[in-house]
């Protein structure tokens, strides 16, 4: 995607063949820099800071831990290891333990002298597949947009809401919810974004709003609890958000506060779709709420904000009254029952078991 005229991915082999770039979302909205990453501690700490996040894009990163351990050591305990480090990681992203996954059980079986060369091209090939299911997203999601804009007047745009950052920055390129976005914006549909901030990281003000600003894609930055009132008002045409694990039965795992925008339109009688790529759906749950686990993070985030202020200087502030207990789950669940439909790479899907099943026959588990 664009940043300034330039075209970037969010991963990337470096230079001297072997260390690993990613663009530092840390540093967001205020600079944008890039990390090397050497080792695979390197990797893991990425991912655990959320200097890389989002579900495709976690999985990748694991992907080139995994070769960048090859590079150190190549042995099967260095192997084990490396998958047992990376995989602690994050809890919730089903696409981390997916990469792990693949990657071990496709080194495991080769010589150790030929892992590292396996390892990258098998990173690679993540990071490809991950842009071709993210571009038949983008198609199939715009279809759903053009059916919408159908109804509007001439020029008047298609108002999209989104939450949390599912954008090319939560992935290797375009993005999951973002896709249909931008294909619609670069044929010529008029669309508008309102963007969620996602309190407590402010991942829709600091990331979704920036690179969307960066791709010129029209968008207002609205809080969290807006989205209802937009909603009522008939500001709202479509909800599309992304996920970071979906249940075999449709339920969707998406950052917190994803559930209540979703209640918010079934009352509305406002469409709520989920942009899911197939390696986000863990067919091992059958029950979102119940199965998936729900990262807890760190105080801090809630009690502390990170800002520019007026003399220009980057500063972290406390917002909450000292003495004060923080709770920070960073997912929820939402039911399949509130879900209009789920966007694929093989097209728009109900949010339910057989239809997931059939589109997805390859990854279905069969019953204990």
């Amino acid at each position: 995607m664009n940043v300034n005229g330039e075209k970037y991915r969010t991963i990337w082999v470096a230079d001297d063949g072997e260390s690993v770039e990613i663009i530092d979302q840390t540093r967001f909205p205020y600079a944008f820099e890039t990390t090397l990453l050497r080792t695979m501690e390197d990797a893991a700490h990425a991912i655990r800071v959320m200097q890389v996040r989002g579900a495709p894009l976690i999985g990748a990163t694991a992907a080139y831990g995994v070769a960048l351990a090859m590079c150190e050591d190549a042995s099967d305990d260095s192997l084990d290891t490396a998958c047992q480090t990376l995989l602690q990681t994050r809890p919730t992203a089903v696409n981390l333990r997916w990469a792990l996954d693949l990657a071990r059980r496709t080194l495991i079986q080769i010589p150790p002298e030929n892992r590292k060369e396996t390892a990258y091209k098998l990173a690679a090939q993540v990071c490809d597949e991950d842009i071709a299911i993210n571009m038949a997203i983008g198609m199939h999601g715009m279809d759903l947009i053009t059916e919408i804009a159908k109804t509007k007047a001439p020029g008047e745009p298609v108002n999209i809401l989104t939450h949390c950052n599912a954008g090319w920055l939560a992935t290797v390129d375009w993005g999951t919810a973002t896709a249909p976005i931008y294909m619609s914006h670069e044929s010529g549909i008029p669309v508008h974004v309102w963007v969620d901030e996602t309190r407590p990281r402010n991942q829709g003000a600091f990331l979704t709003a920036w690179e969307l600003g960066h791709h010129g894609v029209p968008h207002t930055v609205i809080v969290d609890n807006a989205g209802g009132h937009l909603m009522q008002h008939g500001q709202v045409d479509m909800v599309i958000v992304g996920t970071d694990r979906t249940t075999a039965s449709g339920d969707v795992c998406n950052k917190i506060g994803t559930y209540l925008k979703a209640l918010a339109a079934k009352d509305n009688g406002v469409p709520f779709y989920v942009a899911l790529p197939s390696p986000t759906i863990d067919f091992t749950l059958s029950d979102g709420v119940r199965e998936i686990p729900i990262e807890e993070r760190a105080a801090d985030e809630v009690n502390r904000m990170t800002g520019r202020s007026q003399t220009g200087a980057i500063e972290t502030i406390e917002i909450v009254a000292e003495g004060s207990d923080v709770a920070n789950p960073a997912f929820d669940v939402t039911p399949a029952r509130l879900v209009t439909g789920l966007i694929t790479e093989r097209g728009v899907l109900q949010a339910d078991r057989q239809a997931i099943a059939t589109a997805f026959p390859e990854r279905v588990r069969p019953a204990a």
